[in-house]
């Protein structure tokens, strides 16, 4: 006895592209626009299609167009869609994230638009958590004129690794970029917390208290001057999938100089959200002592 497997679906019901398939199309040029979109890609990691449309939405406003436009790329080799996302809860309704292709990159190089960025790495989840920060605090600034420098023009100044030695070991922040308001500048450290282990448990509270007491070091000291070339403050970022995560991480924060606690920033919410649904309030970023503020206001 035989038993016959019907082929996969290419198509939906009605004929359109499925996840898994999409007919090739040959030809395919990325326009000014879609050029846009693969820069941002290689500067952040992958990016909802959310992300995608509010990055040119000062010149695209049709929704609609933007995603056949994100459907194209696909088609042609441009963009892909990471396998991970297929493993949330109702996929099928959230918007696709994009991601590049080996085309893209060529493409990039061949237009001598490629740059050495910093690509968040580990856990996939995690990296893509880390460019969906990074991504809208970057579109957020750009709305008001504040200029966002990604992590590898700050390398470049020294030619230096990203991670920081300090006294207890070296620090490597999730990401590491920088803000121009205008001729002054911050630089920031972020570090992700997908919320994947409770902060109440004495190992979670060790690495957490390590971690602070490692950037206090580099903060206090000035570690990041020296080895990053920078005149510039550095503030720390840290994302928390919920409220109480990001308590009894300041719970930790207590016995820091006025100094260091001024300096790291907490913030929890839909920034780490699987499928994001807007961007990373920026005005709500709560210092460990001190008052709440905003990265895209000097």
């Amino acid at each position: 006895m035989y038993i016959i497997l019907a082929p996969m679906p290419q198509t939906d019901s009605i004929g359109r592209a499925t996840f898994h398939y999409i007919p090739h199309e040959t030809g395919v040029r990325p326009t000014e626009r879609e050029i846009r979109w693969l820069k941002h890609i290689e500067r952040h990691g992958p990016q909802s299609s959310v992300y995608l449309y509010e990055l040119t939405r000062d010149t695209h406003r049709c929704k609609d167009t933007a995603l056949r436009a994100m459907q194209k790329l696909r088609a042609g080799g441009f963009l892909t869609l990471p396998r991970q996302q297929r493993v949330t809860e109702r996929a099928e309704f959230n918007p696709y994230i994009y991601d590049f292709t080996k085309r893209s990159r060529d493409f990039l190089v061949d237009h001598d638009l490629a740059e050495p960025t910093i690509r968040p790495t580990g856990h996939w989840w995690h990296a893509y958590a880390t460019a969906c920060v990074t991504s809208s605090i970057d579109i957020a600034a750009a709305k008001v004129g504040v200029r966002y420098i990604p992590g590898h023009h700050i390398l470049a100044k020294k030619d230096a690794p990203l991670g920081i030695p300090t006294s207890m070991g070296t620090v490597i922040p999730d990401q590491l970029f920088a803000l121009d308001y205008g001729g002054s500048f911050r630089a920031f450290a972020l570090e992700v917390d997908r919320g994947t282990e409770p902060k109440t448990s004495t190992a979670a509270r060790k690495s957490y208290a390590r971690s602070i007491a490692q950037y206090a070091e580099i903060i206090e000291r000035g570690l990041h001057r020296n080895h990053y070339g920078l005149k510039a403050n550095l503030l720390v970022l840290w994302v928390f999938a919920c409220r109480r995560d990001q308590d009894s991480f300041l719970d930790l924060c207590g016995g820091l100089s006025s100094t260091a606690q001024s300096s790291i920033l907490t913030i929890h919410g839909g920034s780490v959200s699987a499928a994001p649904g807007s961007l990373v309030n920026l005005g709500a970023w709560m210092r460990a002592a001190g008052e709440d503020v905003s990265l895209v206001v000097e």
